[in-house]
């Protein structure tokens, strides 16, 4: 993956409100969807989140930015965001962040344990305000080696760890069984946008 040209990407997802609870949050909205269905399930949520610019530092490749908790948070910017210039105080940052985990359950899998990972990233083109976005998907294969009725867990090998996962849908936790197999698909994007100041 590409390196995400703006390091406000990363910044902005884990100091101005940790995002999964800035919905509840002026400034914030989000939705969260789920499905089911026999053997499979999925968990999506996407968020938008605004700040306002309070200081920035073209020289030193310096922003601060007012979350909508009101804390400021200070941040370096990579020089490769371009027209950084044309960024003023007052600007509104709108991040908006959508991650998605699909669980599907593969009977008497034969699939070798496994990972991938791919992402992309972009910026905005010379002259525009500046913009980034970045995304992410990770794809792994475990194998059901261990089934507890009591607590409605299942214990997953994957290539490098073993996790245990809640099953709370006794629907769901009914069809797996030792030697099945969990494909699960994490799938995460992050855009950030500058925008005029409103008046």
């Amino acid at each position: 993956m590409k390196k995400p040209s703006l390091i406000v990407l990363a910044a902005l997802a884990g100091t101005l409100s940790a995002l999964p609870s800035a919905a509840q949050q002026p400034g914030a909205g989000g939705a969260v969807v789920a499905a089911s269905a026999p053997g499979q399930a999925t968990v999506a949520q996407a968020l938008t989140l605004t700040a306002t610019v309070e200081a920035i530092d073209v020289a030193k490749r310096e922003i601060a930015l007012k979350g909508p908790r009101g804390n400021v948070v200070a941040l370096a910017v990579d020089p490769e965001v371009r027209n950084l210039d044309k960024v003023k105080v007052g600007d509104q940052v709108v991040v908006r962040y959508i991650e998605a985990l699909s669980l599907t359950l593969k009977k008497d899998g034969k699939d070798l344990r496994g990972s991938t990972q791919s992402g992309d990233a972009a910026r905005a083109p010379a002259g525009q305000r500046p913009a980034a976005a970045a995304a992410r998907q990770v794809e792994v294969t475990a194998d059901v080696v261990a089934v507890d009725a009591k607590t409605q867990t299942v214990t997953l090998r994957g290539p490098k760890r073993m996790v245990d996962l809640k099953v709370p849908d006794p629907g769901q936790f009914k069809l797996i069984k030792v030697g099945d197999q969990i494909q699960a698909v994490y799938t995460e994007a992050l855009a950030v946008g500058v925008e005029p100041a409103k008046k």
